[in-house]
């Protein structure tokens, strides 16, 4: 039996996962599986492929089923087709830590009492990691957990960059920028020296995450410094769904003039606004930008001109830009954005090489270009498990083959 660590990350519809080995820290190059169950409260679609990409399960469970349900069938999957495995621990992405945590810990039910604290500051994200970790807690009690935090990689940002112009009471309670997609940045930023050559990796970079959420993340000495995401996920980039940055002035005006309801302005804000809200049409980019429907062109223009205004302003935080960086849905598959932005990047020394931009990159700026463009994939779920790794440990006691199998089977919830 070989040690192996779960990474699950859990959505309001899906939850998605992968397996890695834990004998020693993990690598891409490990990969056992991954997959996700989609769909979750209706017809869940259960789907999975190993580390080449071979399709491992392609199957529904019944209409309703939810988080628990979703677990409850996952670790007798994995206990069947990856028998050799037993689970060492079981690895989360959990957007909000606010600032109790710097570094992923442990799941304990003190930390537990924090992050059930922290789900007004994440409303669309926080309650479905803590129903994952509850539901594996319950299926699999003695399973070690882990809580690996989208906010942690952003401690390291200067007070000035965090404090909002509030009566400092309000800062004292805790409203303050804490920033976001934080697993990826960490990623991007222990594979830069890889990519980019020294010195250029530990000096002044600009990260874009671009996908169905997205942000900026400036760089210095691989560390953030400044980022576009502030007191909510609702902050910076306009979005697939969300409005990004907003006047504070608009809220106040559709609760005093319009009578909108909190819930109301939430869902407007979070869910019918973006990319989707502008263009009235779609929130996927690939759709936009097919199109010629006047209000896709709208927000496709829209969304390159905001990564163009918080790009301005991070190389202004950094006093300068040597990199940029493409990552995550959108930044990694749509050369045409990318395109987009660095011509409009122009005025901060990058040069596009176009070929190498619809190649792919990596690098998709001119070799005479004073600041350098590139295409580097991310990997959230690497993080998490080399996280899980460290704070789990893969030095255990060796088990035999029945009990393991048993352990990651689990005892049978109500529901199974």
């Amino acid at each position: 039996m070989t040690d192996a660590i779960l990474v699950v990350n859990a959505g309001s519809s899906s939850v998605k996962f992968s397996l890695f080995p834990g004998e020693q820290q993990p690598s891409r190059a490990d990969l056992l599986c991954e997959g996700q169950f989609a769909g979750i409260g209706h017809h869940i679609h259960f789907t999975a492929k190993d580390g080449a990409g071979a399709p491992l399960a392609d199957q529904h469970l019944p209409h309703g089923a939810n988080h628990e349900d979703a677990l409850a069938a996952l670790l007798p999957w994995l206990a069947d087709h990856f028998a050799e495995h037993r689970l060492i621990a079981a690895g989360h992405r959990v957007v909000h830590g606010g600032l109790s945590y710097a570094e992923p810990v442990c799941i304990d039910e003190s930390v537990i009492d924090e992050l059930v604290r922290l789900v007004p500051l994440a409303p669309l994200h926080q309650p479905h990691n803590l129903a994952a970790i509850a539901a594996l807690a319950k299926l699999h009690p003695k399973l070690p957990q882990v809580a690996c935090f989208d906010t942690s990689f952003h401690h390291t940002q200067p007070e000035v960059a965090a404090a909002y112009a509030l009566p400092r009471r309000l800062s004292e309670e805790g409203i303050r920028r804490y920033g976001f997609h934080g697993l990826s940045y960490e990623y991007i930023a222990s594979v830069l020296p890889d990519v980019i050559s020294s010195p250029a990796a530990q000096g002044r970079v600009v990260v874009a995450h671009l996908g169905s959420g997205a942000s900026m993340c400036a760089m210095k000495q691989r560390k953030s410094v400044a980022t576009t995401m502030g007191f909510t996920a609702l902050d910076g980039l306009m979005m697939s769904r969300r409005c990004g940055s907003l006047d504070p002035g608009v809220v106040l005006y559709l609760l005093e003039e319009k009578k909108m309801t909190a819930a109301a302005i939430s869902d407007l804000l979070y869910q019918s606004s973006g990319l989707l809200g502008v263009s009235g049409l779609s929130d996927d980019m690939k759709t936009l930008l097919e199109s010629e429907n006047p209000n896709a062109v709208a927000a496709v223009d829209l969304f390159v001109y905001r990564i163009c205004r918080e790009l301005g302003s991070l190389a202004a935080a950094l006093e300068g830009l040597e990199a940029l960086v493409f990552t995550a849905g959108i930044g990694e598959h749509a050369p045409e954005i990318r395109r987009r932005v660095c011509e409009k990047a122009a005025w901060l020394g990058l040069a596009i090489d176009v070929a190498a931009n619809a190649a792919g990159g990596p690098r998709i700026s001119k070799s005479d270009s004073t600041a350098s463009a590139w295409v580097i994939p991310t990997d959230e779920d690497l993080m998490i498990a080399r996280h899980s790794w460290r704070l789990v440990g893969a030095s255990r006691e060796p088990k035999s083959a029945e009990i393991a199998t048993q352990e990651l089977k689990g005892p049978r919830s109500e529901k199974s």
